[in-house]
């Protein structure tokens, strides 16, 4: 059963971890008490057997080997490979937990879209979800040892009311040397689609979301079978598992107390006989090596692996309860408490200002005002917003912006020559006719005009450039 303490850390207080390392279930201890104690009981032997059986060649020749092993002991990189492995093991870890295929989703969106109230209807929603179940179960009997020892045998799963017995021979009627997970999932596709032709499913949208989430359902019951079948690689265990053990066996010879060296005898020598920092390394790093054997495989029969029947027993439960006895089954539609009152009392927790920023209650002296002025100085309105850069053209653009120029000041002027002539009455003529006359001689000089200015301007151009590309040739 997975071991919670969330409780006992909702509030940070000094030492607040320490109260949960007195706990037995779950820890480090009952994890390592077996390895450390081996460990402890070599450690004694060789110090015995240096200190009184052996003579003082043999002696001689134990502190030569006993520094050999404690100077390349230290070589192994035991940080780094532990630390890369646990954080490996324990991705997979989460992503297992992920992968969980719960039916909230899948049957909320039974319990929407499958309408009816007659026993028909009510019988293919707790059908679906039933299908939906059974898939998830025999997944989990595939890969947790906890849920292949409550359903041994797939009677076992009938005799649950998972299945029916016409549903376990069509199960066992269909040959495939594959797992079968998926058919159950196959029935509820099948199911759905005889749904929506009875007009029990109002329209296609409705099936289509149903189907989403079946293959969503399906999809995390697959990832679960491949995370059990493809698992971190060997040769990366071994490794790790290797250096682990092979770095205390050296420490066995090599953090001995011996003799020191003639060279060293005039440093401070403390003969610990128990090695008290030999023993806090050997409970961290086999310890980390132990966490990575804890997370590696979830489903099994640890004290922190996941609770996989529970999860069932409570899945098929919850489920039934929405799809049946919750259909349609809604309270009264009633005012609430707040209808007319706009501001919502808290009466359950203390009276707190509102957080409206961090800046809101900020106290801004005249000093600050005038430090920030004479860092970013305001623009005059007159300035604002900034005059845009000024883009480089070509002499060509230049001749046909000084057309344009032209051609619109000789327009303003022949409009107000127009205005002129226009308040000169005309015998012959009425004043209607007189201004469309004058409108469009205007127009056709102001064409022409224009027309010669930008054929001049652009032969020009063209003269100009073409004496530049001589010149740069030359």
């Amino acid at each position: 059963m997975t071991v919670s303490y969330t409780l006992e850390v909702a509030n940070a207080r000094f030492a607040g971890f320490t109260k949960l390392l007195l706990r037995w279930r779950g820890s480090i201890y009952k994890l390592l008490y077996k390895e450390f104690l081996v460990f402890c009981l070599l450690y004694g032997l060789f110090s015995v057997v240096y200190r009184c059986v052996l003579s003082e060649v043999q002696q001689e020749l134990f502190e030569r080997a006993a520094r050999h092993c404690n100077k390349f002991a230290k070589l192994i990189p035991m940080s780094f490979v532990l630390g890369f492995y646990i954080s490996t093991a324990f991705q997979r870890w989460w992503g297992q937990y992920t992968s969980f295929p719960l039916p909230d989703n899948l049957m909320m969106v039974v319990s929407g879209n499958v309408h009816g109230v007659d026993e028909r209807g009510r019988m293919m929603r707790r059908t679906l979800m039933r299908y939906a179940n059974l898939s998830s179960v025999l997944i989990l009997r595939s890969i947790s040892t906890r849920v292949r020892k409550r359903f041994r045998t797939l009677e076992d799963i009938v005799e649950a009311g998972f299945m029916t017995e016409e549903e376990l021979k069509a199960l066992n009627h269909l040959h495939s040397d594959f797992n079968k997970y998926w058919m159950p999932l196959t029935w509820f596709a099948n199911l759905a689609s005889r749904a929506r032709e009875e007009g029990r499913v109002k329209d296609d949208i409705a099936l289509r979301l149903l189907m989403d989430e079946l293959n969503n359902y399906r999809g995390k019951c697959s990832m679960l079978f491949h995370y059990d079948w493809i698992s971190i690689p060997l040769v990366y265990t071994q490794v790790v598992t290797i250096a682990v053990y092979s770095f205390f066996a050296f420490c066995l010879i090599g953090r001995q107390f011996v003799r020191p060296e003639k060279v060293d005898e005039h440093k401070v020598h403390v003969d610990l006989y128990v090695p008290v920092f030999t023993l806090l390394e050997f409970f961290f790093y086999a310890g980390w090596l132990k966490v990575g054997e804890l997370i590696i495989n979830p489903f099994g029969e640890d004290d922190d692996d996941f609770e996989t029947n529970q999860l069932i027993d409570r899945n098929i439960q919850v489920s039934m309860l929405a799809v049946d006895d919750m259909h349609q089954n809604l309270p009264p539609l009633q005012k609430d408490k707040y209808w007319t009152d706009k501001a919502l009392s808290r009466a359950f927790t203390p009276a707190r200002p509102v957080f409206m920023g961090s800046t809101y209650d900020m106290r801004v002296t005249d000093e600050d005002v005038e430090d920030v002025m004479a860092d970013y100085p305001m623009l005059p309105v007159s300035v604002w917003p900034p005059a845009a850069r000024k883009q480089k053209i070509s002499r060509g653009a230049k001749r046909l912006c000084c057309c344009s120029k032209h051609a619109a000041s000789d327009q303003n002027t022949h409009e107000k020559e127009a205005e002129r002539i226009n308040m000169i009455p005309d015998k012959t003529h009425s004043p209607a006719q007189c201004e469309d006359t004058v409108q469009t001689q205007t127009q056709t000089q102001e064409q022409e005009q224009t027309q010669t200015q930008c054929v001049l301007a652009l032969e020009q151009s063209d003269e100009d450039q073409h004496t530049d590309h001589h010149s740069s040739d030359h």
